[in-house]
């Protein structure tokens, strides 16, 4: 009996050793030499805004009455780019919001012609006509064509760069062809101004 107990406690020890030489190999697969590095960025999106500003009381804002055929109508406004990015355009959509909409407006050729210019200075004069000012240059930022259209494109804009402001003359005019039917009618005419930013880039 004496031998027995002793073979067994011979074996159990051999067990537990077997165990903890097991334990030590596991932990070596585990280790390892590290390094670790961290870095933050700030970034913030970019702003697109234009807005209109009024030059003198006689803005687009102020109605119109008594227009005649070859009458002209001209309204002073700065386009500003308020924003802290380019523009990659800037396009006008006129509409008649009136409740229903008059020939003024629906006739293109014998209705309202709009025609707009800018001036690298501010334009001069108290009242119309005002004059773009030597040795400022003056520029076609939309040709004359009828006051009605949508998401035309505007040129010779300095404000696609952000700050920077244009100096505006918006001039309507009524041709000297406009009929007898055209007496007395009336319309209202929207401007709305859109821009988009500049071309994507790679910073």
């Amino acid at each position: 009996m004496g031998i027995l107990e002793t073979t067994s406690g011979k074996i159990l020890a051999s067990v537990a050793l077997v165990g903890t030489a097991a334990a030590v190999a596991g932990m070596g697969t585990y280790g390892a030499f590290t390094s670790t590095t961290t870095a933050s960025q700030d970034v913030k999106a970019g702003t697109i805004k234009i807005a209109l500003g009024q030059t003198t009381a006689d803005t687009l804002s102020v109605p119109v009455a008594g227009l005649l055929p070859g009458d002209t109508v001209e309204k002073l406004v700065t386009l500003a780019n308020t924003g802290d990015s380019a523009l990659g355009t800037v396009s006008l959509t006129t509409a008649d919001t009136a409740t229903s909409a008059s020939a003024l407006s629906t006739d293109g050729t014998n209705g309202l012609q709009l025609l707009i210019e800018n001036c690298s200075a501010a334009w001069t004069g108290t009242a119309a006509p005002y004059i773009c000012p030597s040795p400022a240059t003056k520029t076609t930022v939309l040709a004359s064509s009828p006051i009605i259209g949508a998401n035309r494109a505007l040129a010779n804009l300095t404000s696609l760069t952000n700050g920077k402001t244009d100096n505006l003359k918006v001039t309507t005019t009524l041709p000297s062809a406009a009929p007898d039917a055209f007496q007395g009618i009336a319309s209202t005419i929207s401007f709305n101004f859109s821009a988009t930013q500049r071309a994507a880039t790679v910073k």
